[in-house]
């Protein structure tokens, strides 16, 4: 039972909130964007890899630029918080997250994959989003050390790119926090 009015925390508050989960927060995470192309979707990855603290996002294939004034919109600036590369092939951005450490997971449903809540995301992971409506190539599928799926109940087939990058990179903190015993004692 609450005792009082519950109210919206104060900037400096959330702030100081933010630092207790970042020291709690050790595991790399980035993204591989392979073709994604609507700028929208771009800036809301961005937005989302910032917030979770993601450390680069390789641009692949004709993947959308976050410099792109539409981009721009819906990253509101916090692509200047996340390191990002031009776009090079998928193959070349898959072996660059694999020089830096990176074990590489896409999100995609193959044959293979496991269930998001079965992949081991508590590590370093670069974690890959294919194009809007082709998904992931052949040639990347063959190129990354794992694959995992979002498990659907639902009478739709997939995801907005966009918030399949929002549910995955939650769950890859969320791993982390939970074997950490949660940093911030929530």
């Amino acid at each position: 039972m609450s005792t009082g009015t519950r109210r919206q925390m104060r900037p400096t508050d959330v702030k100081r909130l933010n630092r207790t989960w970042r020291r709690g927060t050790e595991n790399r995470l980035s993204l591989i964007l392979e073709s994604v192309t609507g700028p929208f979707n771009v800036g809301s990855i961005f937005r989302t890899a910032a917030a979770f603290g993601a450390d680069q996002v390789w641009l692949a294939g004709n993947a959308t630029p976050p410099t792109n004034p539409k981009a721009q919109k819906t990253a509101l600036g916090t692509d200047r918080l996340v390191t990002w590369h031009e776009p090079v092939p998928a193959v070349e951005a898959v072996a660059a997250a694999k020089e830096d450490g990176y074990t590489v997971i896409a999100v995609e449903l193959t044959g293979d994959a496991v269930p998001l809540h079965q992949a081991r995301l508590d590590r370093d992971v670069c974690l890959v989003l294919g194009n809007e409506d082709h998904g992931c190539s052949p040639a990347l599928l063959d190129a990354v050390d794992e694959v995992l799926y979002i498990p659907q109940v639902g009478r739709v087939g997939s995801f907005n790119v966009g918030v399949a990058g929002a549910i995955v990179l939650a769950e890859a903190r969320r791993q982390e926090w939970a074997a950490a015993g949660a940093p911030g004692g929530a």
